[in-house]
C-alpha cells in the first residue's frame, strides 16, 4: 500500500498563517496537490489570502518550454488578474519591483535530488532578494524523489559555480528542498526570514512511487520518478555531444551516438559490476535535438534495485565507456552552457575537472571516484543539522 504522504502545501493552507497576507507563489505546472489542484488555485482561493504575483522558475511557470538555455518572458495570468514574473529571463531574481507590496514568498517546487537541478537554486535566488527586501519565505516542503538516504559523488569545488551548481554540495544531496533551504539560509549565509512548512507521513528511505502522490513531470524531460532515478548520473550527458534520449520517450534512461555500437557499450559497462543497474543495447533516433534525426547506438539503462543503484558513479561509467570506445569520435559539449562560455560544460556539472581530464587520461572508475567518500562523508555530517525527517 502506499504511504499517505501530506504535502507541505496541504499543511499551510490548511492552517492560519497566510491570513490577511498578499503572498507571491514560485511554482509551476508540477506544484499540484494529491487531488491535482493546484498551489496557485488553492491560494487565489484561501479565505483572506490575497493573491498578489506568480514566479515560475526555468522552462516557465507553465513548464511549456522545452530546452534548456531558452529564456521564458514574463507575462500576466488572465485567470487570476495578477502578473507572471519569469525567473528564467533577464534576471534570475526577483527585483524590488517584483516583490513590491508582498508580505510573504511562498515557494512550492518539486526538486529531483541533483545538484544540478536549478530549481533550487531559483528558490536560493528567491531567498537572497528576500532577505534584501524584507519578506518572507515560507517554503512547502515536497519529498526527494529518489530518497533522503543516499548522498554521491564529489562536492562542488570553488571556481566552478553555475546556475547548474551554486553551493558546495555532492551530486546527489539526499535532501528534501525544504531542508535544502535551511542548509542554503545558514551555512551559505542568505539569512532570510525562512519558514519551511513539513511534510507528514514521509521517511528518509522512501522513493516517490510509495508517497501516494501524484508524479506530474517537473520540467519537459523528467516524465517519470524512473528518470528521476538515472538523471543525477545520465544528466551529465548534456556536457558531451552524445545524445542523453532527448527527443525520445526516454531520456537520460537511453543514451548514445551514431557512431557507438550499444552492445559493446552494454558489455563494458556490464564489466564495470555497477550495483543495481543492468544496460540493454539499444538504437533510437532522437526526434530533436542532438543527433535527430540519425539512429544512434547505446544503452538503455534498467534500474533493478534503487536502494544499490548509485547513479552518479554510473554515469561517469557511461561517459568513460563511451570515450573508451571511440576517443576519436568522442567530443565534450564545447558551446556554452547555462550561459558559462569559459568552461567546459562538463566540468560546471561534475563540479571540476577531475572527471574529464580522468576520463581523457585513461583512469580507471575507481580512480575517477577515489575522492567521493571523504566528500560524502564531509557533506553527510555538515547536513545532519538540517535534516527534518527520520
Amino acid at each position: 500500500m502506499p504511504a499517505a504522504v501530506r504535502l507541505g502545501s496541504d499543511v499551510l493552507l490548511c492552517s492560519n498563517r497566510l491570513t490577511a497576507a498578499r503572498v507571491g507563489v514560485v511554482c509551476n505546472h508540477a506544484s499540484i496537490d494529491r487531488g491535482f489542484r493546484h498551489v496557485i488555485d488553492r491560494v487565489a482561493t484561501c479565505e483572506g489570502v490575497t493573491l498578489g504575483a506568480i514566479f515560475g522558475p526555468q522552462h516557465g511557470f507553465r513548464s511549456d518550454v522545452q530546452d534548456n538555455m531558452v529564456e521564458t518572458p514574463h507575462g500576466d495570468d488572465p485567470r487570476r488578474r495578477v502578473p507572471i514574473y519569469s525567473l528564467y529571463s533577464e534576471t534570475r531574481e526577483p527585483s524590488a519591483e517584483m516583490l513590491r507590496g508582498l508580505d510573504a514568498l511562498v515557494i512550492d517546487l518539486q526538486d529531483i535530488g541533483a545538484r544540478i537541478y536549478t530549481y533550487i537554486y531559483t528558490m536560493a535566488n528567491c531567498m537572497r532578494a528576500a532577505a534584501r527586501y524584507r519578506v518572507q519565505v515560507i517554503v512547502c516542503d515536497r519529498p526527494n524523489p529518489i530518497g533522503g538516504e543516499a548522498v554521491g559523488g564529489a562536492t562542488l569545488q570553488p571556481g566552478w559555480e553555475s546556475f547548474v551548481g551554486q553551493f558546495p554540495i555532492p551530486m546527489r544531496h539526499g535532501m528534501t528542498i525544504g531542508e535544502l533551504a535551511q542548509l542554503f539560509n545558514s551555512e551559505f549565509g542568505i539569512g532570510a526570514d525562512l519558514e519551511v512548512i513539513e511534510l507528514q507521513g514521509w521517511t528518509r528511505g522512501m522513493y516517490f512511487d510509495i508517497t501516494g502522490l501524484p508524479w506530474v513531470m517537473p520540467s519537459p524531460n523528467m516524465p517519470t520518478p524512473d528518470t528521476a532515478l538515472v538523471y543525477p548520473g545520465m544528466c551529465l550527458v548534456e556536457g558531451t555531444e552524445l545524445s542523453e534520449g532527448r527527443g525520445t520517450t526516454r531520456p537520460f534512461e537511453l543514451a548514445g551516438a551514431p557512431y557507438l555500437d550499444g552492445h559493446r557499450l552494454a558489455d563494458d559497462l556490464a564489466a564495470m559490476k555497477l550495483p543495481g543497474v543492468l544496460f540493454r543495447p539499444a538504437v533510437f533516433t532522437p526526434m530533436f535535438q542532438k543527433h535527430h534525426p540519425k539512429p544512434c547506438g547505446g544503452v538503455q539503462l534498467h534500474v533493478t534495485n534503487p536502494e544499490t543503484f548509485r547513479p552518479y558513479r554510473t554515469g561517469v561509467a557511461f561517459l568513460k565507456a563511451c570515450y573508451d570506445q571511440s576517443p576519436a569520435s568522442f567530443r565534450w559539449r564545447a558551446k556554452a552552457y547555462e550561459f558559462v562560455e569559459a568552461i567546459p560544460a562538463i566540468d560546471l556539472l561534475t563540479g571540476g575537472d577531475a572527471i574529464r581530464t580522468g576520463i581523457e587520461a585513461g583512469a580507471s572508475l575507481d580512480e575517477l571516484t577515489a575522492r567521493w567518500p571523504r566528500d560524502e562523508g564531509d557533506f553527510a555530517a555538515e547536513r545532519a543539522d538540517y535534516l527534518l525527517y527520520e
